[in-house]
């Protein structure tokens, strides 16, 4: 039975002197600038001013708390050290691949590159097992957080789809803080706490002579951040985000497998270091794959207007109408594009309610709702359509990934 009655207090200690680090604070400023850009982002698709505040970076820090917990729990459990993951070459190797596509900014590429160059030249000097098992572990909290928060903050958007159509999607984008607490070897005896490990601990064995559980572990708090961005085009931003989430797990869960088995069969640290790079890059095709071949749910229809997002705390919110809704009739008007809805909102006196009617969600409950009148002139009444066919400003969508741009060449190569 592991100790965690004994070893979690000392991780939840750990993860507390991090608070005095200035690297820290340094961290969660630049994750507040990431999300001021995406509030400016959601400005210009509204083309109103957003009232900002310090929701989004304290939820931030929140969950990236609590991921770094769990990723700090699941390193000792498994007995990850950081005395072989060779995080010195990770950095440099990682912001090299950035230049070359900034999504490379990933320890996944990094990761495999390191542990090829040191199965083909012998070069650096690292426990390939100790560094590919790091990957999978900031893998496995990412996906726990995309599974629970990457939904958070989902950016409207219009998009012009490979073939012509004009759709609306959301944009997710989420940053995230990490304190994390990992093990590193600093001699030869029990651990200084007196803690007596499982025999089978530790699964990621360091490389030292002995018996790795006659080693002096000690536990050093390790400052992370992590990033998530997708889009959700046939899927609301929940459903794209826990997807996303399903397969970027069980791409950790298979490296982490493969990382733990490559120290007792070597022949499988090959495998392991091409699946690093390769499964990361399989992730991110079939998610597109799945996404853009699915017919997009935020598109025009004949019946009324389609809601690709609304605004809080506005009339139309207050109405009940959210992202997906069709809306019928405003003031008892039928609606059928932004002109006709502006028209129907300035077809009864300012100070009188709104009247609207739609059908709510999944499953199309018809509902018929008063709102407040817009109080002074300019306010918004909350309502973001999916774009017409006489949209102007877009974003071209293609299909992104390594993978998915040879897919294409050999398409194109076919006779």
């Amino acid at each position: 039975m592991f100790p965690f009655n004994q070893v979690l207090p000392l991780i939840i200690a750990n993860i507390g002197r991090v608070f005095f680090n200035p690297i820290f604070w340094l961290v969660v400023f630049l994750v507040a600038l990431q999300y001021r850009r995406m509030a400016a982002a959601k400005e210009a698709i509204y083309g109103i001013r957003l009232k900002q505040g310090w929701g989004d970076v304290f939820t931030a820090v929140v969950y990236g708390i609590l991921g770094g917990l769990i990723g700090s729990v699941i390193m000792v459990v498994v007995g990850l050290t950081l005395s072989g993951t060779g995080l010195i070459y990770l950095w440099p190797v990682a912001i090299f691949l950035m230049l070359i596509n900034p999504r490379f900014l990933c320890f996944a590429y990094a990761g495999g590159i390191i542990a090829l160059s040191n199965l083909i030249f012998n070069f650096p000097q690292i426990n390939i097992p100790q560094l590919l098992a790091l990957v999978a572990i900031l893998h496995l909290v990412e996906s726990l957080l995309i599974f629970f928060s990457g939904h958070l903050g989902a950016i409207p958007a219009y998009f012009k789809a490979a073939s012509g159509q004009l759709v609306g999607g959301f944009t997710l984008q989420r940053f995230w803080p990490i304190p994390i607490v990992a093990l590193a070897v600093v001699g030869k005896t029990f651990l200084p706490e007196g803690i007596n490990m499982p025999d089978w601990w530790p699964l990621i064995k360091p490389e030292i002579e002995g018996d790795p559980k006659n080693a002096v572990y000690t536990l050093i708090p390790v400052i992370a951040a992590l990033g998530y961005g997708d889009l959700a085009l046939a899927r609301s931003p929940v459903k794209k985000s826990r997807l996303s989430a399903y397969f970027l797990g069980a791409y950790s869960l298979v490296l982490l497998i493969f990382a733990t088995l490559a120290q007792n069969f070597k022949e499988l640290a090959l495998l392991a270091a091409l699946f690093s790079p390769l499964g990361h890059e399989l992730v991110i095709f079939i998610g597109k794959k799945i996404e853009f071949q699915a017919s997009p749910i935020y598109v025009s229809s004949h019946e009324g207007v389609r809601v690709l997002d609304t605004l809080k705390n506005t009339p139309a919110w207050q109405a009940g109408i959210r992202s997906h809704d069709l809306v019928l009739k405003v003031n008892g008007l039928p609606v059928f594009d932004r002109t006709s809805l502006e028209d129907s909102l300035n077809s009864k006196g300012k100070q009188e309610p709104i009247e609207v009617e739609y059908l709510h969600g999944e499953t199309r409950n018809y509902r018929r709702k008063t709102c407040p009148p817009l109080q002074k002139e300019g306010q918004p009444f909350g309502l973001l359509l999916v774009p017409g066919p006489e949209e102007r400003s877009y974003l071209e969508l293609n299909s992104g990934g390594l993978l998915g741009r040879w897919w294409q060449k050999i398409k194109r190569r076919k006779p």
